[in-house]
């Protein structure tokens, strides 16, 4: 039986800022994958009773790091 290798790290509203935060892990050297229901991506560009809503992968050796950026990363939009 194959183990998982990632690990889900958050679930955000929309594409566009599941992206965001994708290339931004990416350019610290954080591998993402983002899980999103077909209909979710194609017929609601923001979530609508949970189907615009994007679920964000790391590689598990990599959770902590990428926690830590998240949390950091939220704090600064809170800040603005």
């Amino acid at each position: 039986m194959d183990q998982l290798t990632y690990e889900k790290l958050a679930e955000v509203n929309g594409r566009l800022e599941a992206e965001m935060i994708e290339s931004l892990l990416e350019a610290e050297g954080i591998d993402v994958e983002l899980i999103q229901e077909s209909i979710g991506h194609t017929s609601f560009p923001v979530a609508v009773d949970g189907l615009g809503r994007v679920q964000l992968f790391v590689p598990k050796e990599k959770i902590h790091e990428a926690r830590e950026w998240l949390k950091t990363y939220r704090e600064g939009i809170q800040e603005e």
